[in-house]
């Protein structure tokens, strides 16, 4: 994958070598865990040898210097026998780390932040982790040219990580196969806001300083983990089902956002109705300005907009709460199971709500009628939704609208009923942890046992080119 180099603070030079030559020596006896977990498009992403549990980030953010100051205590537990293990860490100065209160060696090479604890660790241990960091966060150019990690906007920053930003502006397993829960307290200059995922838990002013701390106690991916820092107009209530809604709009994007955003309870009700019952313990939303950010995000519990979003974006967003953020894909590989299903949303809200049927937009999509462009119509063929054909691609169009077909697809196969209990159930089966496509394909086939399903595997899920069929 394209990457931008990372330029070593002498700082975070000098220190390694330091800690290198003064840890005092403990007794290791594992093996060092794994640096990425071999992601087919991103394999330096994630690490191997332990699981994350939990993080507790301590943030301080000065917009006008743009340097960040943090402190990340990191609960895992080794899944192997440990001499050393790594997090994933770009560009930020490290000052000290530590592993279970004890003086720990540090190594930096590219993203990798190598950890060797004064003690070996065990299988099966629980230990704790504290990296001390700082510096002037920088934004990631991901291989299809769009950027995240940490953005400057015009009043302060966000943080977004899709695929692999989180390591812009914390240390941690950044991979979708490990979740765990969150808690972030973010402090900046009084007056601004610091909006994140979860629940605000307390808001406290000293100094001329204002700090915001959320907690998270579902289980989240680093890529949709997100801080947002800047002026904002809160908004708070609660729906009819008494789900919390906080919902943070620049103030240059709130008439422009008021009307839509207030459909966020009736979205939410029609999505539990189709989706089932919602995996978390809040929802809302998050616009920024469009020149700030280029891209909708589904960062847990409340998605972040480039503006004043949609209808359709709405509810694609919000639909990936099941499909994406509760349900995560094990690999960048099974992207498809994020975005065939939102997409797949936008479409069914669409036929409950006076416009085309679902069959109308698949008909629509495979004719290339659906499209503003022949280029962009023929785009949706360019390689099968379960085989993207690399890192720049995870996110084109075969993953979004032709996986959106595969699911109406297996709709026609099954009918109404079953399909409902299908994307209900597999939501239920694997809330809070992850899944891959061959998991799916096997979930699909579990529910319809007197279905044939090879033709649309073959043909639609793993097969190159226009099937030469649409029914």
């Amino acid at each position: 994958m394209s990457r931008s180099a990372r330029l070593v603070p002498v700082a975070a030079g000098a220190l390694a070598l330091q800690l290198v030559l003064t840890a005092c020596d403990g007794g290791v006896h594992g093996t060092p865990g794994g640096s990425g977990v071999h992601d087919p498009y991103f394999p330096k992403a994630g690490n191997g040898g332990y699981d994350v549990t939990h993080y507790d980030l301590t943030l301080s953010y000065a917009p006008d210097t743009h340097r960040l100051t943090g402190k990340a205590v990191i609960t895992a537990r080794a899944t192997e026998d440990l001499s050393a293990f790594d997090l994933d860490l770009k560009g930020l100065d490290v000052e000290d780390v530590t592993v279970e209160g004890k003086d720990a060696r540090v190594n930096r090479t590219g993203q990798e932040l190598t950890v060797r604890p004064h003690d070996d660790l065990d299988k099966g241990e629980t230990f704790s982790t504290t990296v001390r960091y700082s510096g002037i966060p920088k934004k990631i150019t991901d291989p299809d040219g769009s950027e995240e990690g940490w953005l400057r906007t015009a009043d302060g920053a966000l943080a977004l990580g899709e695929p692999t930003g989180s390591m812009a502006w914390f240390p941690g397993n950044d991979h979708p196969s490990d979740k765990a829960t969150y808690d972030i307290a973010v402090t900046v200059p009084k007056g601004l806001q610091a909006v994140s995922n979860g629940e605000l838990t307390s808001e406290r002013t000293t100094g001329g300083r204002t700090t915001f701390t959320w907690h998270t106690a579902q289980p989240m991916a680093t890529y949709v983990a997100t801080v947002a820092i800047g002026h904002y107009d809160i908004t708070r209530y609660s729906t009819k089902s008494g789900l919390p809604v906080y919902v943070a709009v620049d103030p240059k994007q709130t008439g422009a956002s008021r009307k839509v955003l207030a459909k966020i309870p009736e979205i939410m009700e029609w999505e539990e109705y189709n989706f089932g019952p919602y995996p978390f313990s809040s929802t809302g939303a998050i616009v920024d300005r469009p020149e700030d950010v280029e891209y909708a995000l589904e960062t847990q519990n409340r998605p972040v907009f480039p503006g004043a979003p949609d209808t359709g974006t709405l509810v694609h967003e919000l639909a990936h709460q099941w499909y994406g953020d509760s349900v995560t894909p094990k690999s960048w590989r099974d992207m498809w199971l994020n975005e065939g299903f939102a997409t797949y949303a936008e479409w069914l809200w669409e036929e409950d709500h006076g416009g085309d049927t679902v069959q109308q937009t698949f008909d629509a999509v495979y004719d290339g009628d659906h499209f503003d462009n022949a280029d962009q119509a023929k785009a949706v063929w360019a390689y099968p939704p379960a085989k993207p054909s690399g890192a720049a691609h995870i996110s084109d169009s075969p993953v979004y609208e032709r996986g959106a077909m595969v699911l109406q697809k297996i709709r026609q196969k099954v009918g109404d009923d079953t399909f409902y209990d299908i994307i209900q159930g597999w939501a239920a089966a694997h809330r809070h942890g992850n899944a891959d496509t061959a998991q799916f394909t096997a979930y699909v086939e579990k529910m319809a046992p007197d279905k044939d399903f090879d033709a649309i595997w073959e043909d639609w899920l793993y097969g190159n080119g226009k099937p030469d069929h649409r029914s």
